[in-house]
């Protein structure tokens, strides 16, 4: 495993052959302050922004494992089939009411990766050491891919989309 001057400089090449490539919002949880004693609705509350590579964000000073993601939603009565789908709608309408544009996808529940961790050779979320050389699973049953590589090729599909692929 190389040390964390090689995952920076790794992050940093990445970051700037992003540069004008499109972000995500990142959100965070908050429950807003009570108005004459009653309780609000909790919210999603804007986090920062960070480029989508698969199983990681990666931000101006950080790298993230992605967590679960929802397209902001205002908020309406609806007659739903499963309870999971009702919860999902609920996060949607947290990130409208946070104030995130109807239709905007929002990323929460995302943990840092560290890379301190990595560079003495310990796994930190989806990435990992093996071999000498920090890997990723991209999916839980998913085999792993050497971090270089895998951002190489998130970052040119980021970067360069495919025709239709918006």
């Amino acid at each position: 495993m190389g040390a964390r001057d090689d995952l920076e400089g790794m992050l940093s090449a990445a970051r700037a052959r992003l540069a004008g490539a499109p972000r995500e919002a990142l959100a965070q949880w908050r429950a807003p302050k009570r108005v004459l004693g009653i309780a609000r609705a909790p919210r999603l509350w804007p986090a920062g922004t960070a480029w989508h590579l698969g199983v990681l964000l990666l931000t101006d000073d950080a790298l993230l494992a992605t967590g679960a993601i929802v397209r902001s939603r205002e908020e309406a009565r609806r007659g739903f089939t499963a309870e999971s789908q009702r919860e999902r709608a609920a996060v949607a309408a947290a990130a409208f009411r946070g104030g995130f544009p109807e239709g905007q996808a929002v990323h929460l529940d995302w943990q840092p990766i560290d890379l301190d961790a990595l560079a003495a050779g310990r796994s930190s979320g989806p990435v990992s050491p093996h071999d000498g050389v920090a890997v990723v699973r991209w999916s839980p049953q998913g085999a792993v891919m050497p971090l270089a590589r895998y951002l190489d090729e998130r970052v040119e599909l980021l970067a360069h989309p495919l025709p239709g692929a918006t």
